[in-house]
């Protein structure tokens, strides 16, 4: 039963090294378009107001957010559609990481709405902010397979493996003791 089991978690990490990066790139894809397309329609988007009170701040009041939305919408959906088909990807990721850190810049423009109190309780919208260093991330990851670098499935040696399996289990086994004695 045991080595069942093994068989189909390495069928499982195989497929998910073959098609995670492939995944990964759609979602992100998916969310700058519907995020994107949000934009377009005034009131539609939670990122909306902030958005435009950031680009208006940042350009000290000369691009007025009833300008600045639509090249967002048009900014945003560009980045989804390029992850998505993978046309101009090494553009797409420039754009995506600067319109990312642009995102950051309301927790420096407006700290009394992205946070309560202090640097660690975030408002919903600081929370909505913060969420981004995901998108960062995958950004990230796909970035590293622009040169053929990909996700590979290599597992563990047998002896290494087991090992772990061992080290981790004595460990759940302290936590639950400690849990019981409590």
């Amino acid at each position: 039963m045991f080595s069942i089991g093994r068989i189909s978690e390495k069928r499982i990490v195989a497929w998910k090294a073959r098609n995670g990066m492939n995944i990964l790139r759609i979602c992100l894809g998916i969310i700058f378009v519907w995020f994107g397309v949000l934009k377009f329609f005034p009131g539609l988007s939670s990122a909306e107001e902030i958005a435009g009170r950031t680009i208006l701040k940042l350009t000290f009041g000369i691009v007025k957010p009833a300008f600045s939305m639509p090249i967002l919408a048009i900014w945003e959906c560009l980045i989804g559609l390029g992850l998505i088909t993978k046309a101009w990807l090494r553009l797409t990721l420039i754009l995506l990481y600067m319109q990312m850190a642009g995102t950051f810049l309301p927790l420096v423009f407006f700290p009394h709405e992205t946070f309560h109190h202090s640097l660690l309780v975030p408002t919903l919208l600081g929370q909505y902010i913060i969420k981004n260093f995901v998108l960062i991330s995958g950004g990230i990851v796909i970035g590293a397979t622009l040169r053929g670098g990909k996700l590979i499935n290599v597992p563990l040696p047998e002896e290494k493996s087991v090992k772990l399996e061992k080290r981790f289990g004595r460990i759940r086994r302290l936590i639950a003791e400690k849990d019981a004695s409590i």
